[in-house]
């Protein structure tokens, strides 16, 4: 049965107390993510037309997670922050601070998966009289899968790529070319890949929080990493009243209610708890347990400060565009169809780097 008052209900506590700042700046990043979308569609169209190609967003990196890791590593032994996808590399380590700073602010407050896995509750609001809840050790079975699939990403790029293969993977044409390969592999969607996601979608409606709960492994990454953040929920338990307000409306299913300090892995700093509690002081996103208090408003202007002095810096560090021409791209996608544009498991085929030398002048080109 359908439960409209719950809708209403949902809607209107989207926009008040702190989720006004939190609704503020997701919307504010999705409308940048769509920007960007647009903006390298229409870059990639114009190479594919012989056209004179406008600037190509660099924001666009940020769907790169794997070729950013494999770019940290390469950072990390070799001290060398490769021009083929930096800001990739950048944006990494700009949420990886963010975790660090206010546990995962950003599976909350910007990542647009977990604003639309908000909405996908709504649905089920709508459709559901009550919402399914898993048994505890099914739920954390599942769990692990986000975790283990985090470990398989950092084994196989920590631990089984050496130097010979970082070098290979991050000067390919694969990775040269990734940013258009992710974007052809959902513009240009097979069947197959259109039933995954359709499958996550319904999951995402009938379990809440599907994708984020259980099988993203930067979600993760970013909760081991918010282990060690100093700012965190924390609950006065002389001023509690016990109500369980706090614990019924959180969206990670944290027994809020039953913790001092919430040290979660699943604490998305959403402030929602915070919001519920009918009594004031007992719930505050803080530094410490009785002090250092962190409103939603400081908070969202912190998180817009990070990114901000994070590109900024990289821009005026010359890591923010990549070092791939024009000229470049269109050799290369004249020729993505190719086996030397395909890889298998992170292996790429071996090719020579000569040929990918554009540094000389081309006089035939006219770009």
């Amino acid at each position: 049965m359908m439960n409209i008052g719950r809708i209403l209900e949902a809607l209107k506590g989207q926009f008040v107390g702190s989720q006004k700042y939190r609704k503020v700046v997701q919307f504010g990043f999705l409308t940048l993510v769509i920007w960007i979308g647009i903006e390298f569609s229409i870059f990639v169209r114009q190479l594919e037309t012989d056209m004179p190609a406008s600037a190509r967003p660099p924001g666009v990196e940020a769907f790169l997670p794997i070729s950013a890791l494999i770019s940290l590593k390469y950072w990390i032994t070799a001290g060398i922050f490769n021009r083929i996808h930096p800001s990739a590399l950048v944006i990494l380590l700009i949420i990886l601070s963010i975790g660090l700073l206010l546990k995962k602010g950003f599976c909350g407050w910007i990542c647009p998966i977990g604003l639309l896995s908000e909405y996908l509750v709504g649905v089920n609001r709508f459709i559901f009289t009550k919402q399914i809840s898993l048994n505890r050790w099914i739920d954390y079975l599942l769990m692990s899968f986000k975790y283990l699939l985090l470990l398989f990403f950092m084994w196989s790029i920590f631990i089984g790529m050496d130097a010979n293969l970082l070098v290979l993977f991050i000067y390919s044409p694969y990775n040269r070319v990734a940013d258009i390969k992710m974007l052809k592999f959902f513009s240009n969607m097979s069947q197959t890949t259109f039933i995954v996601l359709a499958a996550l979608i319904l999951l995402s409606v009938i379990v809440p929080y599907f994708w984020c709960r259980y099988l993203c492994p930067y979600g993760a990454l970013l909760g081991a990493v918010s282990i060690f953040s100093p700012v965190k929920i924390h609950r006065n338990i002389d001023n509690c009243i016990d109500c369980r307000r706090c614990t019924r409306d959180c969206p990670s299913s944290i027994a809020v209610h039953d913790k001092k300090s919430i040290i979660s892995t699943e604490c998305h700093s959403c402030y929602q708890c915070v919001d519920s509690c009918p009594k004031k002081g007992t719930l505050s996103m803080s530094v410490l347990s009785k002090g250092g208090i962190i409103s939603a408003r400081i908070y969202a202007l912190i998180l817009a400060v990070i990114f901000l002095a994070g590109t900024l810096s990289a821009r005026g560090l010359g890591l923010w565009q990549n070092g791939i021409s024009v000229r470049e791209y269109r050799f290369h996608i004249k020729h993505l169809d190719t086996p030397l544009y395909y890889h298998n498991r992170g292996k790429v085929p071996h090719y020579d780097p000569g040929r990918f030398d554009f540094t000389k002048p081309d006089k035939s080109s006219r770009y």
